[in-house]
């Protein structure tokens, strides 16, 4: 598993909202997928209204996000 930062805009009612989410994956697709599934299940934003910019691997120290500092915590 990896950790992935994905940053991008997604729109909240009629206003366009900028993020950036650390995540825990095994590849890029997976991370993805992750990151459209939390603004749909958190926000209710359908897939195609979150844009994903860029999303690149990082190291896990960098993040202070508490899933991913739990996932390796161990390692």
């Amino acid at each position: 598993m990896k950790a992935y930062r994905a940053s991008g805009t997604f729109r909240n009612g009629r206003t366009v909202q900028e993020y950036t989410l650390d995540v825990v994956a095994a590849d890029e697709d997976e991370a993805r997928h992750y990151v459209l599934s939390y603004f749909g299940s958190r926000h209710r934003t359908p897939r195609r209204f979150v844009i994903i910019n860029s999303l690149e691997e990082i190291k896990p120290s960098d993040s202070s996000e508490p899933r991913v500092i739990a996932h390796f915590r161990e390692q």
